[in-house]
């Protein structure tokens, strides 16, 4: 129905009929919404996702906020199984927590990537990345697009990788006093900072057995195949120590089987010293009962030459990854040969490095140059109720075990997690040698020499260039506030500091809260850290920042 109007006649409403009027029905009715996307998404566009980005990170930053510096705090945290993890490591938190935000989610694996490629500054990461957000929010609110800020960002993350560089000291490797010191630094934010010295030495013993020099003169540190952290509950966390070689949980196969030796033949196998079982169901006939004790004799005759093959090497150890069977133990046990079986892959390599053994895959493959005689003692010891295999007293063991001692097994796990970031600091120095001041100092130099800087910039770049100077300020800040200092002033203080670049090793002492020279202190950080942990930081704000629009959509369930 629709009213026609002229200017002469007074206003009449007039039937149209579709089919003479040739007028196509549709046009008549309201055009209905299409609806592209699934009906149980939820769906965030331009600002509101942006704001909605900014306020995740930086609740994710705040959970872990307290636990920076060495007036750190823990966190006790319970996991969907009932456990409980107590630690101060950004990354061991942030991976038991559970969040549903996409760009939480994004800054957690910020923390796992950098635990994977430094292992240290987890928490450092997390916090100046959202800090980088926060200052973006005010630019956005002023309708500065957000690709005019990432490229600021941008800018000003490559003249802070200068600075870093103009500002970083060598170190060498040999001197022990300066590694302590690198060490003593990582450890001292950690829960076992009060037994510093004894971890710093743990660390730095383990580390320097696995170097390895590579053919091309390159250095070989790989802690995660090679250093064992063996947690024993029980006993003093002074009986923690580096083993001269490597230990793991086994038993001797039988009783009577030696369990000291000293200057051992060690072979490794990985094949079994049992009867070859066919892979898929196996049937025989037999017409005369004398062919079942052939077939039994066969079996046994099929053992035995294997087990005259290992004793012609005449070795006194035996480790083998697969089975050994009763029989294979009464011809190794009558050669007084000690058999192991069924351990690890992982715990196979290590002792073959330090024994100097070669792992053999077939018995009548084993050369003389396979046995290893790098060990110079084999024992069994109890400890607690677990028998445990020592070798130990190696002659070059580039694999080694730390085993640790202590009241409870969260204490001992906590304990690993900090020996585990102690040793990649000193792996990552052993690969770069250059180091910078901690305590905030090279935080704070690279925000005043970003400060000094943005004068030569043009236009609205300006503003985040400055933005992500000031962003780095909130490391020496979060130090201050963890040790309950009064921030405005001791900031203030500092910032008067650096306005001269002959203080650039000026930080916070995070003890004390208080202006103190980080050559003073002693407290230096690897390069690599560092680094890192700008790019991690400003690349993950600048790609959250860049992001407009966030579909989160259910889940099909099964189609039936």
């Amino acid at each position: 129905l629709r009213y026609f109007r002229s200017p002469a006649a007074p206003p009449q409403l007039f039937t149209v009929d579709t089919a003479k009027a040739r007028v196509h029905p549709y046009s008549l009715i309201m055009q209905a919404p299409v609806m592209v996307l699934n009906t149980n998404t939820k769906r965030e566009t331009g600002r509101t996702a942006q704001l909605g980005n900014i306020m995740a990170a930086k609740a994710v930053s705040d959970i872990i906020r307290t636990t920076l510096g060495p007036r750190s705090m823990l966190k006790m945290l319970l996991d969907p199984m009932g456990g409980i993890v107590m630690t101060n490591d950004g990354n061991c938190i942030l991976r038991e927590v559970d969040v549903s935000h996409p760009a939480a989610k994004s800054m957690i694996e910020l923390s796992r990537a950098q635990d994977e490629e430094v292992g240290d500054g987890t928490t450092s990461v997390i916090i100046l990345s959202g800090e980088i957000l926060c200052l973006a929010e005010p630019f956005l609110m002023r309708n500065i697009h957000p690709t005019v800020i990432v490229s600021g960002y941008n800018k000003a993350l490559q003249e802070a990788l200068v600075v870093c560089k103009q500002m970083a000291v060598p170190v060498d490797l040999d001197d022990t006093k300066q590694m302590t010191d690198i060490v003593r630094s990582t450890i001292g934010t950690k829960f076992s900072s009060r037994f510093g010295d004894q971890m710093v030495n743990l660390a730095l013993t383990a580390v320097r057995k696995v170097v390895k020099e590579g053919a091309d003169g390159k250095k070989e540190v790989d802690i995660k195949r090679y250093v064992k952290t063996e947690k024993i509950p029980g006993g003093e966390l002074s009986d923690c120590c580096v083993l001269n070689g490597v230990m793991f949980n086994k038993d001797v196969t039988h009783a009577k089987m030696r369990r000291r030796i000293e200057n051992p033949r060690v072979l490794l196998l990985d094949c079994p010293l049992e009867y070859k079982k066919g892979e898929s169901q196996t049937n025989v006939e037999i017409t005369k009962e004398e062919d079942w004790d052939t077939l039994l004799r066969m079996e046994e005759e099929y053992i035995e030459n294997m087990c005259a093959q290992i004793v012609a090497v005449k070795p006194d150890i035996v480790i083998t990854e697969k089975g050994v069977s009763d029989l294979a133990q009464h011809y190794l046990l009558k050669a007084n040969i000690t058999a192991f079986r069924r351990l690890r892959k992982t715990d196979n390599n290590r002792v073959a490095r330090a024994t100097g053994a070669t792992i053999v895959s077939r018995p009548d493959e084993i050369q003389e140059s396979d046995v290893g005689t790098g060990c110079g003692l084999f024992e069994v010891r109890k400890i607690g109720d677990e028998y445990f295999v020592f070798m130990e007293e190696c002659a070059d063991p580039k694999a080694c075990t730390v085993l640790l001692r202590g009241g409870s097994k969260d204490v001992l796990n906590e304990i690993e997690r900090n020996l585990g970031d102690a040793m990649q600091v000193i792996r990552n120095v052993v690969f770069e040698p250059l180091l910078l001041p901690g305590g905030g100092a090279t935080e704070m130099a690279v925000g005043q020499a970003l400060a000094r800087s943005s004068v030569g910039l043009e236009g609205v770049e300006q503003w985040p260039y400055v933005a992500a100077g000031k962003a780095l300020e909130v490391i020496p800040r979060t130090l201050a506030e963890n040790c309950g200092a009064n921030v405005i002033r001791v900031m203030t203080q500092l910032r008067t500091k650096h306005l001269t670049l002959d203080n650039a090793t000026w930080g916070i002492d995070g003890t004390t809260g208080k202006l103190a020279d980080m050559q003073d202190l002693g407290l230096w950080e690897p390069f690599v850290v560092k680094v890192q942990t700008l790019k991690t930081a400003m690349e993950a704000a600048c790609m959250i920042l860049r992001i407009d629009d966030i579909v989160s959509g259910m889940a099909k369930g099964p189609q039936g």
